[in-house]
C-alpha cells in the first residue's frame, strides 16, 4: 500500500499529531479518528463512512475553553471511547493549593449501525450551584479519503442548505457522482442556540447535581436518547465479543505477553467486518479501512492455525470479486484477484481507479496458495468446490502472464499512469531499484512473487489430486519450472542471496531485501540456500534489534525513515520468520519474536503498520513512523504467525492430525496453553511447558473426535 499523495493546504494547516497518538473506533464501513479529548480537530481526524468524511470537526468547549484532560482511552474490547475531563486545570504538582476542578465531564461514545453514539455527562462536585455553558462546534466537509490523504481535486460537488430542526441539524453534500451524502446530528434535548456551525447548551448544575446529553451522528435523522444509547451499546459490544471469541484461545504465563496476544486479537476483531461472504479484515485505520486483497490474505495466513473462518471469508469475498474483463485503467485482466476496493466519490466518478482495482501482481498467486493452505488446515472440500472456478481462472491468468515474459516469470507493468507504479507489497514509487540506485524499466518480476507462484501451482496440484483432476501433474510441473527460473534468474552467487527483482531488460536488481524471506515462506530454496538467506536476514545489516529491516544498510536507497526502504514491517518479518521455521530454524525465530514483543511494549501492545529501522539503542524505544496505520490487520496478526513458527506447530485437517516439531517458547514464558484448537470435527487443548532453559514438553487433552498429535522435540 502506498501513502504517496501531495499534502493539501488543509493538511498543512491542521495541527500536527502523529497517527499513533490518535484514538480510533470502527464498526463495519464507519470509523472515527479523534484526539485524547474526544475532539475531531482536522488533519486526519474525522467520522468516516464509505470512504467519505462525514464529520471534519466536532469540538467540545466549556465556557468557551477546552476542558482539562484527566484521562482517556478505548475499552479493551475496542467498543467504547471514554474521556474524563474537568472544567479547569488541576494544580501544579507540589502546589499547596486545593484542587480547583469541580465539574467532571465524561464523554463516552461508540459506533453502531453507521452511527456515532455519544453521551455527555456533567457532574458538579461542589456544594455550590454551577453554571456550565457547553458548546459543540461541528463541520462536515464530506471529503473523500483520498482528499484527506492529500489528493487535490479540480472540482467538487455542491453543499446543500443546512436543515435546522428542534433538536438536530442535517448537513448535506451532493457529489459529482450525484449521490446525496448527509451528516445528521441529533441531540436528546433542544440547544439554546443551534446553527450550521455548532450548538450551545446553557447548563445549570445544582450543588452535587448532574446533567446528561445524548448525541447521535449518522446518515439519517434519529431521536437521540438514553434507551437508544443503551440498546445500541449492548449490540455493539455483543458483536465485537463474538468476533473476538471465534477460533482457538491462547493463554500465556507472562502477563505482558498475554496482553499483547489479547490486544492483537481485539484489534483483529475491530478491523474485521462481517460480510455476506463471511468475516473480512479491513487493512488498517485511518488510510486503509477498506477491503484489500493482499493484506487480507496475509492476515488469513497469519491466523489460519487458530481461526480458519477468517480465511474462509477472505477466499469467498475475493472469489466473488475476481476480474472478468480487461481494463488498463483498473489494471484488470480476467482471472486477477482484487487489490483494493473503495466506496467514495472519487472512485465512483473514476477520478482514481480504486473503486475496484486489480493492480497487485502478488494477490492472485497468494489467493490460490491460501486456498491450498485452507484446505490442508480444515479439510473443507465443499468450499474448495465452491471457489474452484475462481482458482482455475486465477491459474489461467498467471500462466498467460508468464507466457509473455521471456524467462517465464510473473511480472507487472501498470496499464495507465493513474495506477500503482509498483505492484508488489512494496508499492511506493522508489521501492524497486538496481544496486546503483537507478530505477528499473518494466515489466518487473519480483522475487517473492515467483515464490508465491510456486506455492500457488503446488497448492493447485494438491487440490486437483484430492478432486482426482488430471491437471494435477501439469500444475506440479509449472511449480517446478518457476522454481528453476528463480534459481536461474535471481540467485546472486557473490552475495549468497537472491536479487530483489528482474527488470524488463532481463537484468537483475542485485539488491538484497527482506522480500527474499518470503521465498522461505513459500518453501522454494534448497536447504543450503535457505540457511544462507537466514544467516543474512539475522545479521546486523538487516536486523536492527527490533526486527528485520526491509533493506540492509548497504542498499543504495536505504533510509530507516522511509516507507519501504529500511523500515521494519511486522508482517514482513513474520513471513520471514515463518519461512525460517519451515526450514527448521528456531533460535533465530524465537529471537525475532522476543525483539518484536519488546517493540510492541513501547507501542502500548498495539504494533503499527511499520516503524523506523534505526539501530536499537540501550534504554530507548523504537522510532515511530508518524503516519503509519494504527491499528493495522497484518501487524496485529504477526504475533500469531510468529508464535506458530516458534511452536513448530501445523494442523492437518484432512488427516485429523497436529504435528509439533522442536517447539520453543518465547523468553520468560514458562507455559502456553492453546485451547479449543479445531482439527477436523474434533477439538484439542495443547499445553506447552518449559523444562529448564531449552526443553519444552507438550501435552494434549483430547475432546471427542480422535485427532492425532505427533510431537518431535528435536528436528
Amino acid at each position: 500500500m502506498s501513502l504517496e499523495t501531495p499534502a493539501t493546504d488543509q493538511a498543512e494547516a491542521a495541527p500536527e499529531r502523529a497517527v499513533q497518538h490518535a484514538f480510533v473506533l470502527k464498526e463495519a464501513d464507519t470509523y472515527l479518528v479523534m484526539d485524547a479529548h474526544g475532539d475531531v480537530g482536522g488533519g486526519v481526524d474525522g467520522l468516516f463512512h464509505h470512504d467519505t468524511r462525514m464529520l471534519s470537526s466536532f469540538v467540545l468547549r466549556l465556557d468557551g475553553t477546552r476542558p482539562s484532560l484527566l484521562s482517556s482511552g478505548v475499552s479493551s474490547d475496542n467498543v467504547y471511547f471514554t474521556a474524563h475531563l474537568t472544567n479547569r486545570p488541576l494544580p501544579v504538582l507540589g502546589s499547596t493549593s486545593t484542587p480547583q476542578g469541580v465539574i467532571h465531564l465524561e464523554r463516552k461514545r461508540f459506533l453502531w449501525g453507521a452511527r456515532m453514539f455519544e453521551r455527555l455527562r456533567l457532574v458538579n462536585y461542589s456544594d455550590q450551584p454551577a453554571r456550565a455553558p457547553l458548546g459543540l462546534r461541528f463541520a462536515a466537509d464530506f471529503r473523500d479519503m483520498f482528499e484527506v490523504r492529500g489528493q487535490v481535486r479540480a472540482q467538487r460537488g455542491e453543499f446543500g442548505t443546512p436543515e435546522i430542526g428542534a433538536q438536530g441539524i442535517v448537513l448535506a453534500y451532493r457529489g459529482l457522482d450525484a449521490v446525496q451524502r448527509r451528516a445528521c446530528i441529533d441531540f436528546s434535548e433542544p440547544a439554546q442556540h443551534l446553527d450550521a456551525g455548532g450548538a450551545t447548551f446553557e447548563v445549570a448544575l445544582p450543588a452535587r447535581g448532574a446533567w446528561t446529553l445524548f448525541i447521535e451522528v449518522g446518515t439519517e435523522p434519529a431521536v437521540a436518547g438514553a434507551d437508544r444509547f443503551r440498546e445500541a451499546g449492548v449490540l455493539a459490544r455483543w458483536r465485537m465479543r463474538a468476533r473476538q471469541r471465534r477460533g482457538s484461545r491462547l493463554h500465556a504465563s507472562g502477563r505482558l505477553f498475554q496482553s499483547w496476544l489479547d490486544r492483537s486479537r481485539a484489534d483483529l476483531a475491530l478491523l474485521t467486518t462481517d460480510m455476506a461472504t463471511g468475516p473480512y479484515p479491513y487493512a488498517g485505520i485511518p488510510w486503509f479501512s477498506t477491503p484489500f486483497g493482499r493484506d487480507a490474505i496475509v492476515t488469513a495466513f497469519q491466523t489460519l492455525w487458530i481461526d480458519p473462518a477468517l480465511a474462509l471469508g477472505v477466499l469467498r469475498f475475493l472469489a466473488a470479486r475476481q476480474a472478468r474483463q480487461t481494463s488498463s485503467f483498473r489494471d484488470a485482466e480476467p482471472g486477477k484477484i482484487m487489490h483494493e476496493t473503495r466506496k467514495g466519490e472519487m472512485a465512483a466518478v473514476d477520478e482514481l481507479p480504486f473503486g475496484q482495482y486489480y493492480g497487485g501482481v502478488d494477490t492472485t498467486p497468494l489467493f490460490v496458495a491460501l486456498a491450498g493452505a485452507y484446505m490442508q488446515r480444515t479439510g473443507d472440500a465443499a468450499t474448495i468446490e465452491e471457489i474452484w472456478p475462481a482458482l482455475l481462472a486465477a491459474c489461467e491468468w498467471m500462466e498467460r502472464n508468464m507466457a509473455r515474459h521471456p524467462a517465464g516469470l510473473l511480472a507487472y507493468q501498470r496499464g495507465e499512469s493513474s495506477g500503482l507504479a509498483n505492484q508488489g507489497w512494496k508499492d511506493s514509487h522508489d521501492s524497486i531499484f538496481h544496486a546503483d540506485g537507478s530505477s528499473p524499466e518494466g515489466p518487473i518480476a519480483l522475487v517473492e512473487v515467483q515464490g508465491y507462484a510456486c506455492a500457488a501451482f503446488l497448492a493447485m496440484s494438491a487440490l486437483a489430486e484430492l478432486r482426482a483432476d488430471a491437471r494435477a501433474g501439469h500444475w506440479r510441473q509449472r511449480s517446478a519450472q518457476v522454481a528453476q527460473a528463480i534459481e536461474r534468474e535471481f540467485w546472486l552467487p557473490q552475495q549468497q542471496f537472491y536479487a530483489l527483482a528482474i527488470d524488463g531488460a532481463s537484468r537483475p536488481c542485485a539488491v538484497r531485501s527482506s522480500n527474499v524471506g518470503h521465498l522461505l515462506f513459500a518453501g522454494v530454496p534448497t536447504p543450503d540456500r535457505a540457511r544462507a538467506i537466514t544467516r543474512g536476514l539475522l545479521a546486523p545489516a538487516f536486523e536492527c534489534g527490533w526486527g528485520i529491516r526491509t533493506l540492509p544498510l548497504e542498499a543504495a536507497r536505504f533510509n530507516p525513515m522511509s516507507y519501504h526502504n529500511g523500515s521494519v514491517w511486522p508482517h514482513d518479518l513474520a513471513l520471514c520468520a515463518a519461512g525460517m521455521a519451515r526450514y527448521g530454524e528456531r533460535e533465530g525465530v524465537a529471537r525475532i519474536l522476543d525483539n518484536l514483543f519488546e517493540a510492541a511494549s513501547h507501542f502500548g501492545m498495539r504494533l503499527p503498520e511499520l516503524f523506523c529501522g534505526f539501530e536499537r539503542q540501550p534504554g530507548q524505544a523504537p522510532v515511530a513512523y508518524p503516519v503509519a496505520c494504527l491499528p493495522q490487520a497484518w501487524a496485529a496478526g504477526s504475533v500469531f504467525m510468529l508464535l506458530q513458527a516458534c511452536l513448530g506447530l501445523s494442523v492437518d485437517g484432512i488427516r485429523h492430525a497436529v504435528q509439533i516439531v522442536h517447539p520453543r517458547l518465547p523468553t520468560d514464558i514458562e507455559h502456553l496453553h492453546v485451547r479449543e484448537l479445531k482439527v477436523g470435527d474434533s477439538r484439542l487443548d495443547l499445553h506447552f511447558q518449559r523444562i529448564g532453559q531449552e526443553r519444552v514438553v507438550v501435552t494434549a487433552e483430547h475432546r471427542p473426535g480422535g485427532a492425532k498429535v505427533d510431537v518431535k522435540l528435536q528436528i
